[in-house]
């Protein structure tokens, strides 16, 4: 047990965009300035100096290279490569475009081409960002847990009985708490061999990290699943799984933007320990299956 791995690797610059609306809470107004225009503006950006960029943006040099950093590049020369090759992609027409937002007047047809391709967006950031070696460590917990507590509140709580059904048509056991009294009680009673998982989407949801603190405090392996890597659910988090932040709108809160991004690193996380469990996995899914179609049989 012990503190959350740390990045060792700069984000592949087709997650620039999404680390922008993720982190772009955290950061001071000057430095969302900086995040905003490089996002917008890959190909001129590459191209400025950090005294150009400080200009362009009326802020300091000093900022410039401090939002690199938390952008995750190491320093403003390797943000600036970054940027030429997004901009390389962009116009060989490899990165989806941002849709715009849906609005009170969008023909149905409209809408769900909207929705696709943001769906489509959000995933494919998700899936950039992904940080596999967490996701591994992640999976080789959960593979040799003897319990897994998941706690998640609304649309989190639904991504978190999508997993807990999962892992239980496998033969793990495994719950998930939505109710904020029951998860902490359920919480004391882990152990170092059991897992705890935590899923929101701000990584600020107290309801989520009170649970996550105890199973953390008990010695459990505990994993936070949020759009914010830096928010307080980290620090009860031996392990976190980045999802794209996605983008909001009036008629698409966060709720929604959130959803798929958090399914695919639950999916991920499922056909993992599926694969490390396979002799035990396979036969277990296979009798829910029977027991399922004998029921609909009767």
């Amino acid at each position: 047990m012990g503190q959350s791995l740390k990045e060792t690797f700069a984000p592949a610059p087709g997650v620039l965009r999404s680390k922008v609306r993720s982190l772009a809470p955290t950061m001071t107004r000057s430095m969302q300035r900086v995040a905003e225009t490089v996002a917008a503006d890959p190909a001129g950006c590459a191209q400025l100096t950090v005294t150009a960029l400080a200009h362009r943006t009326g802020t300091s040099e000093a900022t410039v290279v401090r939002t690199a950093r938390t952008l995750g590049y190491p320093g403003y020369r390797d943000l600036r490569l970054a940027l030429a090759a997004l901009a390389a992609q962009q116009e060989a027409g490899t990165t989806p475009s941002v849709t715009a937002d849906i609005t009170v007047d969008d023909p149905l047809p409209e809408v769900i081409a909207k929705l696709a391709q943001e769906e489509r967006l959000c995933l494919s950031d998700t899936a950039a960002q992904l940080d596999t070696t967490q996701l591994e460590a992640a999976v080789t917990a959960l593979a040799t847990a003897g319990r897994v507590d998941i706690y998640g509140i609304a649309a989190s709580a639904l991504v978190g009985q999508d997993l807990a059904q999962k892992l239980l048509r496998i033969g793990m056991l495994a719950h998930a708490h939505s109710d904020p009294h029951l998860a902490v009680t359920n919480a004391v009673q882990l152990r170092q061999s059991d897992v705890a998982i935590g899923v929101s989407h701000s990584g600020s949801t107290v309801d989520v990290i009170e649970p996550l603190r105890v199973a953390f405090d008990r010695g459990a392996t505990t994993i936070g699943i949020t759009s914010r890597p830096d928010a307080p659910i980290a620090q009860y988090s031996d392990l976190v799984l980045t999802t794209a932040a996605g983008r909001e709108s009036e008629l698409r809160p966060a709720a929604m933007s959130s959803r798929t991004s958090q399914l695919l690193v639950v999916d991920c996380l499922f056909i993992g320990v599926a694969q490390r469990t396979y002799d035990t996995a396979a036969p277990a899914l296979s009798a829910s299956y029977e027991a399922l179609t004998h029921r609909h049989r009767l």
